[in-house]
């Protein structure tokens, strides 16, 4: 099988416990938000789990694509930091079983984390470190793998640190020399804020494949119309996908205004449709689909993860989801 998806991003090991809502209140807690900690409150939320025990799963947003294109058949490889800790032990043996390629490499830091917190109601309340993840630098890549695989993946969230974004143009032009595509999520309205410019010029000098929702694209084209922002960015890259939470998703390319539908229910929980909805649109273009199938079935897909909580499908259910996509009679949702 041979490789499609290169991905680099922060990897970050989901911690989940289940708490309650007078213990949450006790942790200083706002229910629901995300805590960027440091790295005495990691310590003090780990010591609080100890006792009550807790489950894992591989993390982060560009894992969560990797992850769930892999559940799809997938040959995928992710390059990140980790630490040499119990925690970073952990990360690569839950991508082994994911038959996930493994370029981490492990320093000194803490394996970067991200403790949530589930209430009674299902609520999640999520506290992220990101750690070794700063580290990540261009000693971390990996040319002849980059070469070979179809696709290369990345976000916005690596523009944190000089160093991660150092590597990730390393990798870009070892990419272009080799005709591996190159796809940007732009991932978060703050990493667009802090970075506005730097990201317009990626887009339009290296990008193949450029996705965004509604609020990050505003913040890229000074718009509020999703279908303008896609057709801005449509000009800036080959093909240009803006998601638009309930109203679907629009497509851009070669003049082309395509509109997507939004599938399932209405959501129980949205963590990680972004990252599912660039998932199942890999997932179509390695099928030879076309971008409007691609879009449909990325729809699809984030239909069906906001109907769970979490970011990933149960290997269960991504049996299920495999079965129907074979089937063919997706198209028919």
């Amino acid at each position: 099988m041979s490789l499609k998806v290169y991905g680099i991003g922060n990897t970050l090991i989901d911690i989940f416990s289940e708490v309650s809502e007078e213990e949450l209140t006790k942790l200083s807690l706002h229910k629901g938000t995300m805590h960027l900690i440091d790295p005495d409150r990691r310590k003090e939320l780990l010591n609080f789990i100890s006792s009550s025990g807790a489950d894992y799963s591989c993390g982060g947003s560009a894992p969560n694509t990797l992850v769930t294109l892999s559940l799809f058949g997938v040959l995928t490889a992710l390059a990140g930091k980790i630490g040499k800790d119990k925690y970073g032990k952990i990360y690569e043996e839950k991508l082994s079983e994911l038959d996930i390629i493994s370029e981490l490499k492990t320093c000194d830091n803490p394996t970067g984390s991200s403790i949530i917190f589930i209430t009674p109601d299902s609520e999640r309340t999520m506290n992220t470190y990101l750690a070794a993840n700063r580290e990540f630098s261009v000693n971390d890549i990996n040319p002849e793998l980059i070469a070979k695989a179809d696709y290369f993946y990345f976000t916005g969230y690596m523009w944190d640190t000089e160093n991660q974004k150092e590597a990730i143009l390393k990798v870009i032009e070892i990419a272009e020399a080799n005709n591996t595509k190159i796809v940007f999520d732009v991932a978060d309205p703050f990493a667009v804020s802090r970075n506005r410019e730097d990201f317009l010029k990626l887009i339009e000098e290296h990008a193949y494949i450029c996705f965004a929702n509604g609020e990050e694209s505003r913040i890229l084209f000074d718009n509020y119309d999703t279908g303008e922002c896609a057709k801005s960015m449509g000009k800036l890259c080959p093909v240009a996908v803006v998601k638009n939470g309930k109203q679907g998703s629009y497509i851009y390319t070669e003049g082309k205004l395509l509109s997507v539908p939004v599938k399932g229910k209405a959501p129980v929980d949205t963590t990680g449709a972004g990252d599912t909805y660039a998932a199942g649109f890999l997932l179509g273009m390695c099928r030879g689909y076309s971008l409007y199938d691609s879009g449909l079935l990325a729809s699809i897909l984030a239909g069906e993860m906001v109907q769970q909580h979490g970011a990933q499908f149960s290997n269960e259910k991504a049996k299920e989801l495999k079965k129907l996509l074979d089937s063919e009679e997706w198209r028919d949702l």
